[in-house]
This record gives structure tokens, sequence and C-alpha cells, in this order.
């Protein structure tokens, strides 16, 4: 299986297109934020002395949380490339377990995930202080490695489903564009969670990824809202992470971090599950 996973991982690697495309979403966010999301949602926190090092706080995890997913998406490329091309089959009629194929698909695209991840986490760690803001303390930096490791694992068995649906690339690369797109918009990056109808609002708080930019928001962005809200009620801060999908609530219950987690690994083991039984379905 591992042997197998490292010959993933250099098919994966060598198409740059296949890098660049499972980073254009995390490209599209950055170059929104820095044009213009930016200016717009600092301005309308000027009341705020430290407003600007906030929101660069606020994409950058919502950006992590992107990464996982658009990365994940892109190394199973290989996997869609091998059923395309017939080459599963080659691989179905060698001594290999099938259990041991679908194992190295998995851990290749969950090694690329943290891989990716963790280089995006760098990046977005470098902005924030060359930005004025600040580096992450010691326990803050272990939890959003934590989170890293763990976001990438729910994801790499969600998108695992998706995939395995598809046999051609066309198809896969016209999906891996739409949920690209849409990924901004269902984990509150593009505008935030409380500026949107209720229906959307609702959509975007059952949606497992959503739980996860959540998580990286609650880390990254602990110690600039001890700062901005420092002397005000903390009727401003529940309001102000409401809005932005720091936390989540439900009429008047809050969803917490650790029910955010049950959330992500309750996701994690249905839809793999779930993509077991359909690529096993279709083997018969």
């Amino acid at each position: 299986m591992l042997t197998f996973a490292q010959r993933n991982l250099k098919l994966f690697f060598r198409d740059k297109s296949a890098v660049f495309f499972s980073l254009l979403a995390v490209f599209i966010i950055i170059g929104l934020y820095a044009l213009f999301l930016g200016d717009v949602w600092t301005d309308s926190l000027s009341d705020l002395a430290n407003a600007r090092q906030l929101m660069d706080s606020w994409i950058m995890a919502g950006l992590l949380a992107v990464t996982s997913i658009t990365t994940t998406m892109g190394a199973f490329g290989v996997m869609v490339d091998d059923r395309s091309k017939k080459i599963d089959k080659d691989f179905a009629s060698s001594p290999i377990q099938k259990g041991r194929l679908a194992g190295g698909y998995l851990l290749s695209a969950y090694m690329i995930g943290v891989i990716m991840s963790f280089l995006a986490f760098l990046l977005v760690q470098l902005y924030i202080v060359i930005s004025g803001g600040e580096w992450l303390d010691f326990i803050s930096l272990l939890q959003s490695m934590g989170l890293i490791f763990f976001t990438c694992f729910v994801n790499t068995s969600l998108v695992f489903f998706v995939v395995s649906f598809f046999k051609s690339q066309n198809a896969f690369a016209t999906a891996s564009t739409v949920i690209g797109t849409l990924i901004g918009f269902v984990t509150g990056i593009y505008l935030p969670v409380g500026t949107l109808p209720e229906a959307v609002q609702l959509v975007v708080k059952i949606f497992p990824v959503s739980h996860a930019a959540a998580l990286f928001r609650q880390v990254l962005m602990k110690s600039q809202m001890e700062k901005a809200f420092e002397h005000a009620p903390s009727a401003y801060l529940e309001e102000f992470q409401d809005t932005m999908g720091v936390t989540f609530r439900f009429g008047d219950y809050t969803v917490t971090p650790v029910v955010s987690v049950l959330i992500l690994l309750f996701t994690a083991v249905f839809f793999y599950a779930l993509a077991t039984f359909n690529l096993s379905r279709k083997r018969r």
C-alpha cells in the first residue's frame, strides 16, 4: 500500500497543472481579499484598532479549511485518471488486494492534503506577521497543526465519496472547478455567514467543511479577538462571532468545538462507508 501511495504522490507532483488547479480556489480567495474584500471588511470594522489583523486572521483560517478539501480533491485525480485509462483493471488483475489499492489512493490523497495545507499554513503565518500581526503562540500552533491533520482526514473521506462517481477526467475536472468555486461560499469566506439569508445560513452551518473553518477561526483569531473586544461587552463579541462564522448558533444553542469535531468525525466515517459501498457496487 505504501509503495502504491508513493507512486500516486509522484504522479500528482509531476503534473504541475494538477498541483496548480488544486490550489486555484486558494488563489482566487487571496486575490479577492487582497484586491477589495479585505478593505471592505476592514472599513466595516473601523471602530476596532486591530481590524485589519483581525480580518487577516479570519480569511486565512477559511483559506486553510478550503485548502484541505481542494488539494485532496486534486490528489484523487490520479485515481480518476487510472480509471479513465483502464489502468485500475490491470491493478485489479494483479496479486495486490483491492483494499490495499483503495488504501493507497486514500493515503496518497491524505498526504498531499497535509503537505499542501502545511505549506499554506506557513504562507498564512508569514502573511499575517508581515501585515503587522503576530506569530501564533505554542499552544495555538499545536492546535492548528492538529486541525490540519484532522481536517485533511475528514475531507479525504468526503472527497473519496464524491470521486467514486467519476470515471472520466472531463467530468472530474468540471466537478473540481464547480466545487472549488462554491467552497468559498458554503464555508462563509466570500461573504460572512451572518450576512446571508437564513435559509442559506442553515445550509452553511450544516455543511461539514464549515465546521472545519469555524475551528480554524477559533484558533487563529483568538488573540486578535481578545484585543479587539477587550473593553467591549461580551454581547458584542458573541454577535461578531456569529456573524463571521467563528461560532454557529441554532436558536439559543451555540455549537461547541467538541460538537464540531464530532460532526466532522461522523462525516469522515459516513462518507468513507458510502464511498466503499459505491465502489463495491460498481464492481459487481
